[in-house]
């Protein structure tokens, strides 16, 4: 009997993978893709080119609110200076700047002691009177 149970066990299903092979191929194509990556070209892209030059961004139009609620409008194009203007005068000012240029930006420059609620009022009143594009200035940190 004892010729038996070694038959048993040497005819036994083995339930374990043998992974080493696996792993010495994965290590050859890592190898190969290190060494070839550096040497590959990247793609060259050709740009297309356009009949005429682009034009340059348009100044916009800075809306400035002080800290007493006060409203003053710049028109960089028109000499720079700053002129006062009540809440209606804005908007009149406005419409008359963007007949000429309907797309042309309108930043809101507000003081830092202003609440944001009158940024906010500006805004609103900027937008029912369909001035398109209107946007927020600020000044970056100085180092």
């Amino acid at each position: 009997m004892s010729a038996v149970s070694r038959r048993r066990r040497s005819r036994r299903m083995m339930s374990q993978i043998n992974v080493v092979p696996y792993i010495d191929v994965m290590l050859v194509l890592l190898v190969i893709f290190m060494v070839t990556a550096p040497l590959t070209n990247p793609g060259q892209i050709e740009l297309p080119s356009v009949g005429q030059a682009l034009t340059t961004p348009v100044a916009p139009v800075e809306v400035t609110i002080r800290a007493d609620r006060g409203l003053s409008v710049r028109d960089p194009r028109r000499n720079g200076a700053e002129r006062e203007v009540s809440r209606d005068e804005l908007v009149e000012v406005l419409r008359a700047l963007q007949q000429s240029a309907p797309d042309r930006p309108v930043v809101i420059a507000a003081d830092r002691a202003v609440r944001y609620e009158a940024v906010l009022e500006v805004m609103d009143l900027l937008q029912q009177n369909q001035v398109r594009r209107v946007g927020l200035l600020a000044r970056p940190k100085a180092p």
